[in-house]
């Protein structure tokens, strides 16, 4: 992290933009405030972002458009989005179009700082994120996130609608540990879950498809954390 990092924050609610400035700053990132879309997109343009925070849902232009424009226009810079609780459908749609990451609001700012912290590591690698891809590969694994069909090995996995999102999230996040819970609120939009277990089951389904050893090659519990994707990914 180094003090010429440039975040643009947009944000129509002063209090959330005020507050998330401090803690950027703090962190040591330059950050760039606009309240919509479409001042957001003329900051882009005007500062040259290394990272957005954008809120979805805003006036004049939503934050889902603005990811749009960006990605048509071959901007790759790294996004996460801000997004109301029970905007489920909102999100996985906001994903598919070129979105890197979102967090609920409210949202823990340390959090979200972790979230930006991450996405620029992902692009420090260098080509087009993940996220963005139809087709994710690792090995014999394929998901065609797209049709949401899996295959190992060539043949296809028949899974519950529930454990192909965990699938397609990790496998678009691969290295990165995440929480139950974290998993839960990206996955089911729950803000504050009653069980965790509902991960646990799908992780279980994972590897009851796949197999004990093929799934081991692939999703990795970390003892007293959560799971990650172990294997490398391309885009297919």
């Amino acid at each position: 992290m180094t003090e010429s990092q440039r975040l643009l924050l947009v944000d129509d609610e002063v209090a959330i933009t005020s507050m998330l400035t401090t803690i950027f700053e703090r962190a040591g990132f330059d950050v760039i405030v606009a309240e919509d879309g479409a001042a957001g997109l003329a900051g882009y343009y005007a500062h040259h972002p290394d990272v957005v925070v954008c809120d979805v849902m805003m006036p004049v232009m939503d934050g889902r458009e603005m990811v749009r424009r960006l990605r048509r226009a071959g901007e790759w810079t790294p996004v996460v989005l801000l997004t109301q609780h029970g905007e489920s459908a909102d999100r996985a749609v906001a994903i598919d179009e070129g979105a890197d990451d979102y967090v609920n609001k409210p949202c823990d700012p340390q959090e979200l700082l972790s979230r930006v912290r991450a996405v620029l590591r992902r692009q420090m690698a260098g080509g087009q994120p993940l996220a963005t891809a139809s087709v994710l590969v690792a090995g014999g694994l394929r998901m065609d996130r797209v049709t949401r069909q899996v295959t190992l090995d060539g043949v296809e996995l028949v899974l519950t609608p529930r454990a192909a999102m965990l699938l397609d999230y990790l496998m678009a996040h691969p290295g990165e540990v995440y929480s139950r819970d974290r998993l839960l609120s990206a996955l089911w939009g729950y803000a504050v879950p009653v069980s965790n277990r509902a991960v646990d089951q799908r992780v279980s389904e994972l590897r009851r498809v796949m197999g004990e050893a093929a799934a081991a090659q692939y999703v990795e519990t970390v003892p007293g954390v959560g799971y990650r994707f172990c294997a490398k990914v391309v885009r297919g």
